[in-house]
């Protein structure tokens, strides 16, 4: 299968990459089950009473800003009231960008024991961030199933050279990057779940909405029906509330930070299967393992806490999704001795690596030229 762990990556300056060496493509030397036993036993289990913990601390949280900003702002003499309203924001949308990380760990099912309990949960509480949940849910479980995979993945699936746009090169310069990462940013997230943009190919158009969609097979059309009504229960809330207390002030209490939330996700995720030193592969090389070890951990500082820790331990959230969050950083660093150089992690600040990826990840290749596989493919940054 070619070369892995320590080639250098064509075309990309190691200073512009930062120190992550690519990721081995060569079959593991260990197995998931090592992998498993490396870490303590009580890592698998789920605790409803500490998981109900977080959801009453981040909803309190949501709740206490809510209530500062209804309550004091108006009285606050400008220009103060255009510096409150922002902080508000940022923090509502990181602080419910982490019920948002619950709601997933309900899709997951690393809630609780009990599935109805971590569908409920999971329901409302995305829901009332306008994603539909069991929709969401299905695909986001293919793309555990089939990640770093060209033809099945469900997210963020990388293209080749051949099938871009015909504008992409004219982006290639800081203000196309701007405005790819602004666009990418504030639609991303509505367009992947309204038209599964940056999804995986289908041969005719998939929505997260449609229970009729290729996305869906016939016993899952239910749970799609019930994510739509819950999405638009939700609407019919926001709406009457728009008519009560006026659009204005759902925007700037509810919509603004909503798209900060949408904002997160998709960098995020982005970061996580984004990455010079990450490989992807098409059906003649893909295994799940090897998938699940082409992601990486990121370090968001602070917010790695208010983001339970979904982006500092996604390897180990790949390899073991059902694991609960809570224990996934006693996780992750039992298991790095293990991986060795199959772990990649990359403490670049996340305003440089969000600018060097949209720069060095424009397309992929296989690297044949180098003694690789046709079926391996990297990012590439020259057109």
């Amino acid at each position: 299968m070619g070369a892995g762990g320590r080639m250098p990556i064509d075309g990309i300056k190691e200073e512009n990459r930062g120190s992550v060496n690519r990721v081995p493509i060569e079959k593991p030397p260990f197995t998931l089950g090592q992998i498993k036993q490396a870490i303590p036993p009580h890592c698998f289990r789920r605790s409803l009473l500490r998981s109900f913990s977080y959801v009453v601390h981040d909803l309190c949280l949501a709740s206490l800003f809510y209530y500062i900003a209804t309550s004091y702002f108006h009285f606050l003499p400008q220009p103060f009231s255009y510096i409150a309203w922002p902080v508000y924001w940022v923090l509502q949308g990181c602080i419910l960008t982490g019920v948002w990380v619950i709601a997933h760990e309900c899709g997951h099912h690393a809630f609780s024991d009990y599935q109805w309990v971590d569908d409920t949960v999971g329901l409302i509480l995305h829901s009332a961030l306008l994603v539909p949940y069991f929709s969401w849910k299905i695909s986001h479980r293919r793309h555990h199933s089939n990640t770093g995979s060209m033809e099945r993945d469900e997210v963020f699936v990388p293209k080749p050279k051949s099938k871009l746009s015909c504008f992409a090169k004219y982006f290639n310069n800081p203000p196309g990057r701007v405005l790819s990462l602004v666009v990418t940013l504030t639609l991303g997230w509505p367009m992947y779940l309204a038209f599964n943009v940056s999804g995986r190919y289908y041969d005719r158009l998939a929505s997260h909405y449609n229970p009729y969609g290729p996305i869906y097979s016939e016993r899952e059309r239910l749970q799609v029906y019930i994510s739509d009504a819950g999405i638009v229960a939700v609407i019919y809330v926001l709406y009457k509330i728009a008519a009560t207390k006026g659009l204005a002030w759902l925007l700037c209490t509810y919509g603004v930070p909503l798209l900060i939330v949408n904002a997160f996700l998709v960098l995020i995720t982005y970061l996580q299967h984004t990455h010079s030193a990450l490989p992807h592969y098409d059906s003649s090389e893909w295994d799940w393992f090897r998938g699940a070890l082409s992601t990486i951990d990121r370090d968001y500082g602070v917010l790695n806490k208010v983001f339970h820790n979904i982006t500092d331990t996604h390897v180990a959230h790949h390899l073991f999704s059902t694991m609960p969050h809570y224990h996934a950083m006693e996780a992750t660093k039992a298991i790095k001795p293990i991986l060795g150089k199959y772990y990649p992690f990359d403490g670049t600040p996340i305003y440089k690596a969000m600018w060097r990826e949209a720069k060095e990840c424009l397309y992929v290749e296989a690297d044949v030229g180098g003694g690789g596989s046709k079926g391996v493919f990297w990012y590439r940054n020259k057109f």
